[in-house]
């Protein structure tokens, strides 16, 4: 039966850039965001989503299927890779993350939610999944679990060491091949690619690290003050470059 490795995210990241890292492994086949239909369906982000009516008639939308027929479902290599955002959990039983390895990742609010706002204006602590990612830490916990914890900024200062003891934690080889992909998109990408991916498809691996250069703006103070706290605690036991 094949490992499946969840990774948890919240938007903005380099959860993509994960996504096609582990798509260069030759034991795992990668599943983007397959849980976005259900989340979409179910809350007031489809009036505010950019691209959501191609997602929501690209996707099945009822998540209990999803996790029963493709998460939990059986699969032609040794691992399935599904990129998730931690929010997309919404009204969803938590039951089967009992029988995956899950991973956490995580970007400081300062420099995701200006790079958010571009696409959902006036953004709320639902949209960008911060509190959800503490709540699931929680649960994970309360279930034996000790999910790694990835920081994205730790990622792109040192990829091969990040990765490296990322892949120690949940039980695989690390490969090189994981650190660099052909620029362009993969078959595996979502439908709303085109609103969200134009970095990741021109890149060729892991870009180095840049501290954003533009002034945060005063729109989104409020919001940052209340994500803040709940980063922290992820932040602190991320591994480190």
């Amino acid at each position: 039966m094949a490992s499946r490795i969840c990774l948890w995210s919240g938007p903005r990241n380099i959860s993509t850039a994960l996504m096609y890292a582990f798509a260069q492994r030759s034991d795992t086949l990668v599943f983007d965001e397959p849980l976005y239909a259900h989340y979409l369906s179910k809350t007031p982000a489809q009036s505010y989503h950019p691209g959501s009516a191609q997602v929501l008639t690209s996707q099945e939308h009822d998540g209990e299927r999803v996790v029963a027929e493709l998460i939990m479902g059986k699969h032609a290599k040794p691992i399935a890779f599904f990129k998730h955002m931690t929010h997309h959990l919404f009204a969803l039983r938590r039951d089967f993350l009992a029988q995956t390895v899950n991973v956490l990742l995580t970007r400081d609010p300062y420099e995701m939610l200006p790079s958010y706002a571009v696409q959902v204006r006036e953004p709320t602590i639902n949209d960008v999944g911060y509190a959800a990612h503490i709540e699931l830490l929680h649960y994970l916990q309360s279930i034996g679990q000790n999910p790694p914890v990835l920081d994205g900024k730790q990622v792109l200062l040192n990829p091969r060491k990040v990765l490296g003891e990322l892949c120690e934690r949940i039980g695989i080889p690390f490969e090189e091949a994981m650190l660099s992909w052909r620029a362009g998109g993969r078959p595996e990408d979502g439908v709303w690619a085109t609103y969200w991916y134009h970095a990741v498809h021109q890149s060729t691996g892991f870009t180095p690290y840049q501290p954003p250069s533009r002034d945060f703006p005063a729109s989104l103070r409020p919001l940052l003050a209340e994500c803040q706290p709940y980063y922290e605690q992820l932040e602190k036991i991320a591994i480190k470059a």
